[in-house]
This record gives C-alpha cells, structure tokens and sequence, in this order.
C-alpha cells in the first residue's frame, strides 16, 4: 500500500491511498479540521465524495479504527478468543473436502491437526458434544476449539479436494 501526500495551499492537505486495482481512497484534511473523503475508481477518474466528517467527528472515528477500543484477532472465519492462543472457531465443510462422509474418527481432527469437534451445525439442528462416531456431512459448519495455527490450517482442510495427510 502506498500513500501520496499533496499541500493543497489555502486548503489543507490530501492524501491519496492506493486500494485494489487501481482505485484510490482520497482523504483532504482542511487547515479548519475538517475532513472530505473521496473515492476515485481509476487513474484519472473524477473522485467521488463519500462523506465529510467534523475535527472531533474525524478523531473519534480515527482512534476507532486504530484499534483503540477494540483490537480484533485477524481471521477469515467467525471466531471466539478463548485464551491468548484458544479459539472456538466456526469452519464450513465444503461439498468437495475429503472430510465429507468420514466419521470425526476417521477424521482425526484432534490427533492431525490439534482441533477438537466441540458441536456440528447441520441445517437447523446443533449436534453437542458430537461422538467419535458421527459422521460429517457436506454442508455441516464444524464448531471447533484450537490454537489460532491450528483453526488456520483447518480451513484448509474443510475446503474442496482438501484432506488431512495421514
């Protein structure tokens, strides 16, 4: 990510944020406090305002999205932090995974990878404390517990034509 910096004499300043692609999100802070930003979906393009904020407005949203109140674990799925390292995480079972049709047994979630089964979403119905024998199914979005690398590498196996060597 690069940011362009501009002096806007009689203004203020504009920065300029590359996003994907080659759109930019363009942020002009006036010498008064106030704060316009804009969208520009390519080079050369005209910007679209997106909204204006106030000084303060601008500060509070700021320190929000710093991380200031809240300081979110970076996943791709739906998680719970249990622990610095203990996650309670929420994995989808594609219609592909080598998983689909094999029992948690056969599975060996625990033993390969660290995770424990805690429970099953299945349609409308939550199977707790699933047993050994319960088979897993296509479709099913497995509750699991387990360290962050653990539920990480679990994602890669809950998707298609992905399995546990072994």
């Amino acid at each position: 990510m690069t940011v362009y910096e501009a002096d806007l004499p009689g203004v203020g300043k504009k920065f300029e944020v590359e996003l994907e692609g080659e759109s930019r999100l363009v942020i002009v802070i006036h010498n008064t406090g106030k704060r316009e930003l804009f969208i520009r979906p390519e080079e050369g393009a005209d910007s679209e305002k997106l909204f204006e904020l106030s000084d303060r407005l601008a500060r509070q949203v700021g320190t929000i999205m710093e991380g200031a109140y809240f300081q979110p674990i970076r996943t791709e799925t739906i998680d719970t932090v249990l622990a610095d390292d203990t996650l309670i995480e929420w994995a989808k079972v594609q219609s592909g995974s080598s998983l689909a049709g094999k029992t948690l047994a056969e599975a060996r979630l625990r033993q390969e990878l660290g995770v424990s089964v805690i429970a099953i979403q299945r349609g409308e119905e939550t199977l707790t404390n699933p047993g050994a024998e319960t088979e897993i199914h296509a479709g099913d979005t497995l509750v699991v517990l387990g360290s962050q690398a653990a539920c990480r590498e679990l994602d890669s196996v809950v998707g298609e034509d992905a399995g546990i060597d072994g």
